[in-house]
């Protein structure tokens, strides 16, 4: 199993970007698909997560109303559709991947699979 996340940049506050997260060696009803990100000197921290079924979970409160996730037609790329940035979204974006049934979940233990992660700059 792995998991690929790009897409980041520098952008200005009030952008968009779209990140995404290329998946191999799993079937997307049997996992989850989580994005977290990790600001410096800081925890990483859930940011949202769909489900085997394709429910999507919001783990971040600053977010729900401008952070989308959705899947590729192919079902195995992610995207992370981000508008609206500010510098608070700053972070390294890294997708993450469980099994148990596709179930999410917003703890970064329990994801078994990570990607590299990509930087995210938001500047004001």
């Amino acid at each position: 199993v792995q998991l690929q996340a790009s897409g980041g940049g520098l952008v200005q506050t009030g952008d968009s970007l779209r990140l995404s997260c290329l998946t191999s060696g799993f079937t997307s009803v049997d996992y989850a698909v989580g994005w977290f990100r990790q600001a410096p000197g800081q925890e990483r921290e859930g940011v949202l997560c769909i489900s085997g079924s394709g429910d999507t979970e919001y783990y971040a409160d600053s977010v729900k109303d401008r952070f989308t996730i959705s899947r590729g037609n192919a079902k195995n790329t992610l995207y992370l559709q981000m508008n609206n940035l500010n510098v608070e979204d700053t972070a390294v974006y890294y997708c993450a991947g469980r099994s148990t049934s596709g179930f999410c979940s917003s703890r970064a233990s329990r994801y078994t699979y990570w990607g590299q992660g990509t930087q995210v700059t938001v500047s004001s």
